[in-house]
């Protein structure tokens, strides 16, 4: 059975939708062991986020290794590696975030192994599958030769399912590794918490572009209505309206929800690129000759702030009608 390593940089009280729909991917390739450098709880470690379908062992350093800060900690890399030579998997899995690629890129220096990112999907054998072309084409990419290491792969949220959970918990084991001396912390500081999803993980994202005029009331109302993530265009981020966190692009985050709304976005090629793998894409634009209408799925011409009310409402008439 093929030995699939899945790596988290942290595991918190709860997975994240990415990290649960890793371990549904990994789960369908064959035996999965849980690699991270934190684990929650105080004193006492626990796995209980992880007690899912599928995941057989979780290994961890001595210590928690790799605080939430930027750059990564580079004993990481050397607790994945650690991991890797315990375990000699086939494929070593991580979700497709700035950290996550940082760490396994690092990594597969240290084990001579080939780097996808961004991938949509993995085989057993260790084929991954891709967009490129700015999401216009789609490629298998595989490693060869008789000395190639495991495959290192990043993978996209969106493309599985949640995984089902286990009975227990899976059994934690220590690497002798700990965090690097290099790093020091010197302060931390949680970000606000808009109650939103996170951009590249959300289902449903409402983005907006110049079109709003600086106004976020509406899009915000209507991200709040649909539980999704706040997206913006370029022009959006660089006038100051949004942090450039939420730009989608071909200079921001690529995203791939099940349902993106672009509210007032032009649709140009630089911004096609980060979101026209999306499921479904809904435009509204008051120009009916906007780019984006061309890879929508359903477009709407108007001016958003007569058209995302209605839109609301009907929203609203429908959960009425269901409840």
């Amino acid at each position: 059975m093929t030995q699939v390593l899945v790596y988290f940089d942290r595991v918190e009280a709860h997975l994240t939708p990415a990290q649960a729909e890793l371990l549904t991917h990994a789960d369908a390739l064959g035996e999965v062991v849980v690699v991270t450098g934190s684990l929650p709880g105080e004193g006492q470690s626990s796995a209980a986020p992880l007690a899912v379908k599928g995941v057989t062992g979780v290994l961890t350093g001595s210590d928690p290794v790799g605080s939430p800060i930027l750059p990564p900690d580079p004993a990481l890399a050397e607790l994945i590696t650690a991991a890797a030579k315990e375990l000699d998997p086939e494929l070593i899995l991580g979700t497709d975030t700035p950290d996550s690629v940082d760490a396994l890129a690092a990594t597969a220096v240290k084990l001579e192994a080939g780097l996808i990112t961004g991938a949509t999907g993995v085989t057993a054998s260790g084929a991954a599958t891709k967009t490129v072309l700015a999401g216009t084409w789609h490629t298998t990419a595989q490693i060869s030769g008789g000395n190639a290491g495991p495959l290192v792969a990043t993978l996209r949220p969106n493309t599985a399912s949640q995984p089902e959970p286990a009975a227990k918990e899976p059994e934690v084991v220590e690497l002798p590794v700990a965090a690097s001396s290099a790093v020091q912390v010197l302060k931390q500081q949680p970000l606000p918490k808009s109650g939103r999803p996170a951009l590249t993980e959300a289902s449903t994202v409402v983005a907006f572009g110049r079109g709003v005029e600086g106004d976020l009331a509406l899009v915000e109302q209507l991200a709040d209505e649909l539980g999704a993530a706040l997206g913006a265009s370029r022009v959006a981020t660089d006038a100051g309206w949004i942090d450039h966190s939420a730009q989608v692009g071909q200079t921001g985050v690529t995203v791939s929800p099940q349902l993106y709304i672009s509210v007032g976005i032009s649709g140009a090629v630089q911004q096609k690129a980060g979101m026209q793998t999306s499921g479904i894409i809904v435009a509204i634009n008051k120009d009916e000759d906007a780019p984006v209408f061309e890879i929508a799925d359903f477009g709407v011409v108007g001016d958003l702030n007569e058209v995302l009310p209605q839109l609301m409402e009907s929203i609203r008439e429908i959960r009425a009608c269901k409840a």
